[in-house]
């Protein structure tokens, strides 16, 4: 019931406050992963709320073209779930392995 809920409250959020910084909701391992995940370079300035969601959401499947829309709840889960795995990879590589 909580992932549900971050879940929809992640996708209302990037909806209609798309400008809010993306460190409000996501750890900075979490941002780093979704960079990762995508391919992207990490910007100079932070990314918004609705900048994460979206890769976030392409990870999931999401594909982004002009008439699709925002993404919904099943392609943000679909990408939360790697995203959470690339975040806690980059934490034990930090961290050191033994």
């Amino acid at each position: 019931m909580v992932v549900a809920w971050r879940i929809t409250y992640l996708m209302r959020k990037g909806r209609t406050c798309p400008d809010l910084a993306a460190s409000l909701f996501f750890d900075p391992d979490e941002i780093r992963g979704a960079h990762l995940l995508t391919k992207r370079k990490m910007p100079a300035t932070p990314p918004t709320l609705n900048e994460v969601v979206r890769m976030i959401a392409q990870v999931g499947g999401f594909l982004g073209r002009k008439s699709d829309g925002e993404p919904g709840a099943k392609t943000i889960w679909r990408g939360l779930d790697q995203v959470f795995a690339a975040a806690e990879t980059l934490r034990a590589l930090r961290e050191g392995l033994g």
